[in-house]
């Protein structure tokens, strides 16, 4: 396993951390003050929400790289089936394109994918799962051309009904498998993925396809499965574990704080945050 102790070139700040993914959540630091604030501790690498970016991608990203920052990712394609989908498969497609198009002007070599849940209309993931790989496959010749991967990223089983038909990592690694491009991998996400016992072999079968790995922790005692996530070393997920096989399995990339805390890290004052993060990743991770 790498050594985190005095290296932090490694560690990446997702903006949903401070709040940014929300409108009206956290602090409400511009862009330009949190890739200072990642400068300033040397944070390696910072991943934006398209809400965020919006209008001003291509600016925003030449700004972190002037400051020593990485654009790692951004956050995220439409949900392309479920509930919480735009409206038409045709309106669907054209942001998933706009998506891509930004993450290629902001610099990101990865854009984000959460699937959205269970298709109107249809019982079980199945059907939605096949509707997730036809539109994927359909935009993947766009991503590759602008030079953009897209890592699908299965979610906790509790969002299967709305936010994710895709749960596990061995579903979204036999999409992968079934639409066969070099372009499409998998993100790998602490909060979601820490209880399968199934996770070490799937992530062995991974192998380099593991295009992102996000760190954060599940509180034992949580009040909301959406905005009350952990910081690292305050739940019972095992962070060096699910660590040593992401990298036993070749991943050599980013580490990616994203927390959602609406309750909790989200009224801290972001310094604060970024100050706890640092700590954490350096002893817990």
């Amino acid at each position: 396993m790498r050594d985190f102790r005095h290296d932090l070139t490694v560690l990446a700040l997702n903006t949903a951390t401070l709040g940014h993914n929300i409108a009206g959540a956290g602090a409400g630091w511009a862009p330009e003050r949190t890739i200072d604030a990642c400068a300033e501790r040397g944070i390696g690498g910072i991943v934006f929400w398209r809400r965020e970016v919006a209008g001003r991608a291509a600016a925003l990203g030449a700004r972190a790289r002037a400051a020593g920052v990485n654009v790692v990712g951004l956050c995220r394609a439409p949900f392309l089936v479920g509930p919480l989908a735009p409206r038409g498969a045709a309106e669907i497609r054209d942001d998933f394109r706009l998506a891509i198009d930004q993450a290629a002007e902001l610099g990101a070599p990865v854009l984000t994918i959460v699937t959205g849940g269970v298709e109107a209309g249809t019982k079980g993931v199945r059907d939605s799962l096949n509707m997730v790989a036809d539109r994927v496959a359909e935009i993947l010749p766009h991503a590759a051309a602008c030079g953009v991967r897209l890592a699908l990223e299965p979610l906790h089983p509790v969002y299967a009904g709305d936010r994710s038909c895709l749960t596990t990592v061995r579903d979204a690694l036999d999409l992968c498998d079934r639409i066969g491009a070099e372009h499409l991998g998998v993100a790998v996400d602490v909060y979601h993925v820490w209880w399968d016992t199934d996770l070490p072999a799937q992530l062995a079968r991974a192998g380099r396809r593991i295009f992102g790995f996000h760190l954060c922790d599940w509180l034992a005692t949580t009040t909301d499965v959406l905005l009350d996530r952990g910081m690292m070393g305050d739940g019972v997920a095992d962070l060096r574990g699910l660590r040593a096989a992401v990298e036993d399995a070749g991943y050599a990339g980013f580490c990616e704080v994203e927390i959602f805390s609406v309750n909790n890290w989200w009224k801290r004052d972001p310094a604060e945050v970024l100050d706890v993060m640092v700590e954490r990743f350096r002893s817990v991770c």
